[in-house]
């Protein structure tokens, strides 16, 4: 069976438009939410999920992610229940990409292969580990291959060129081009750079490439979206969700933030 990233990416490059991928923390604002947050994602607009493992030192995420990691694990959200919930949305959504997004340490607690069959058992597609570098990498990406799943890699302003070749080489899924040194949700993206950084990667790696960090609003991801095959979304989601109580709640907090953004994406159709 095919990777659903690999065929929602065939999609979209025969639709001619950049994709959406939008980032949520599993069990935030509630654990008994997690299902009907990534539910709304997908009915305002998101082509492929990236659910957050909780963690408690999320070093790549800014106060927002953070916070929301915090609130997380303070209702003792763990592995379990981010597996739980993946399942909960396959049973009504078996298209929707879900990339697991995290750290190495609660996965390796959990005994990684073991994490990694369950995950694919679940419906993931993909793991995304911030502090996996490419060095350290083949064990884990040979247990993902033999389960289909992709590893998804970050890189960075920073990457020095000869390692961001053997990164973008390796790329599975699409390449997570993190847009500015820092972390997320920091305001001070310089779009210019970014498109210019974007245009240079497109050589080097058949995958997708995908951009975030910075990106909170419709403009800033249509000048983005030309230049890559997909935007990603999380501060500006994570806060939007974090007062939510209830299903409707969760629906208006998507509302009230993506569909702006998924209406820009799909206007660069063909562009």
């Amino acid at each position: 069976m095919p990777n659903r990233i690999d065929t929602r990416f065939a999609a979209l490059r025969a639709a001619g438009r950049p994709g959406l991928i939008t980032f949520t923390t599993a069990g935030d604002p509630d654990p008994a939410l997690t299902v009907d947050v990534l539910h709304a994602l997908v009915r305002h607009g998101a082509d492929l999920v990236e659910l957050g493992m909780p963690f408690s030192d999320p070093m790549a995420d800014g106060p927002v992610i953070q916070q929301a990691n915090e609130r997380a694990l303070a209702r003792h959200v763990g592995l379990a229940h981010v597996l739980e919930a993946l399942r909960g949305f396959r049973a009504s959504d078996a298209d929707t990409p879900v990339v697991l997004m995290g750290y190495l340490n609660p996965i390796e607690r959990y005994g990684f292969e073991r994490f990694a069959v369950a995950a694919a058992a679940a419906g993931a597609d993909g793991l995304l580990l911030v502090d996996c570098p490419i060095e350290e990498s083949a064990g884990y990406e040979a247990v993902l291959q033999r389960l289909g799943l992709h590893q998804v890699y970050l890189l960075a302003p920073t990457t020095p060129p000869e390692r961001r070749s053997r990164i973008a080489a390796k790329a599975g899924g699409f390449l997570y081009y993190v847009s500015f040194k820092g972390i997320t949700g920091a305001g001070h993206l310089e779009t210019a750079q970014a498109m210019a950084a974007l245009d240079e990667l497109r050589g080097l790696s058949q995958a997708p490439l995908a951009v975030g960090f910075g990106i909170r609003d419709a403009a800033t991801a249509a000048l983005l979206g030309a230049h890559a095959q997909a935007i990603v979304i999380g501060s500006v989601l994570v806060e939007r969700l974090a007062d939510a109580r209830d299903a409707s709640q969760v629906d208006a907090a998507v509302a009230s933030c993506l569909p702006p953004i998924r209406d820009a994406l799909h206007a660069l159709r063909g562009g």
